[in-house]
């Protein structure tokens, strides 16, 4: 008695493929095969920091009003909004720049002592009774003065709470 085997099923045979051209090599029919496009820039330093000096004087503005309703106590988490803000700004429009944390630190102290300064004007144009427009303008060296006087330990924080947020909010959001 012979024994058979059982025969493996049999696959259907592949039909006979063109090799392949390497990568980047025209196509057949002669086109290049097509390529990704480039990756899309992102950002704009320059009108990130426009942009910046903007929202520098916007907060600066606020900042002060602040100052004056709050009759010139100082609040820490506004002046980290101060830095925060421009430094979102930067981040936003400017994309990945080493520049751009740097600007928004300097912005944001920047923003910190122009708050500081139209609040004092604004409290000193309303104790003496006179326009702000009068009081900086013609009396800038005693709003200066008040500020030095005003100047505390406190206010080193509030400066660094300020520059910090800037940078690091240009930072984070940069990319």
């Amino acid at each position: 008695m012979s024994q058979s085997w059982p025969s493996a099923p049999q696959q259907p045979q592949q039909p006979h493929q063109p090799p392949q051209a390497p990568y980047g090599a025209p196509a057949p029919g002669g086109f290049p095969a097509p390529m990704a496009p480039p990756p899309a820039r992102r950002g704009n330093a320059g009108l990130a920091v426009v942009l910046g000096v903007v929202t520098t004087l916007v907060a600066a503005g606020v900042y002060g009003a602040v100052l004056k309703a709050v009759d010139g106590a100082s609040i820490g988490y506004a002046a980290l909004a101060v830095g925060a803000l421009i430094g979102a700004v930067l981040g936003k429009v400017g994309g990945r720049s080493a520049a751009l944390p740097v600007v928004g630190a300097v912005l944001g102290l920047a923003g910190l002592y122009l708050g500081q300064v139209f609040g004092i004007a604004l409290i000193t144009a309303d104790a003496a009774h006179a326009t702000l427009t009068e009081t900086v303008f013609s009396h800038f060296d005693v709003v200066h003065a008040v500020w030095k006087e005003y100047l505390g330990a406190i206010d080193v924080v509030f400066y660094l709470l300020a520059g910090a947020g800037g940078f690091q909010v240009a930072k984070k959001l940069g990319g």
